[in-house]
């Protein structure tokens, strides 16, 4: 079933609840894995690979929102370069969760339109995927 991307959301966790970021527009998870040469001379001339490292983040942009709990919670560990908590969730109720740092997190603010923000979050640790519970809700 196709997924619409206006009911994926982004949160800000603050203790054992989360808090959707205000404002939000657009959302990426980005996913990647180191690749690690595994190449012998049986490889019959061909390269062959193994995953390594694994990363992740979750870059946002949306329309600046002051009086919203998740952009405090961003503002205070930024300005205090202390780590949170975030996940993106989909329609279904499942997440994907972990701590990170953030990177970036500007505010722009043109002279003919809204006052807007992106963010970058980069993970630090894994990424936990955490299915739904259908019997819930």
């Amino acid at each position: 079933m196709a997924i619409s991307g206006v009911k994926v959301k982004v949160y800000i966790k603050d203790t054992a609840t989360g808090q959707v970021l205000g404002g939000q527009r657009g959302a990426t998870l980005n996913r990647s894995a180191e690749t690690l040469d595994a190449t012998t001379k049986e490889s019959d001339g061909w390269q062959e690979n193994e995953a390594g490292i694994k990363s992740w983040g979750i870059d946002a942009d949306g329309i600046l929102v002051e009086s919203n709990a998740a952009h405090d919670m961003l503002e205070e560990a930024f300005l205090n370069s202390t780590k949170v908590t975030a996940y993106m969730e989909l329609p279904s109720g499942t997440k994907f969760e972990g701590e990170c740092i953030i990177v970036d997190f500007p505010i722009e603010a043109p002279y003919d339109d809204l006052v807007t923000y992106s963010l970058t979050l980069t993970g630090s640790g894994k990424l936990e995927k955490i299915i739904a519970d259908p019997f819930v809700g």
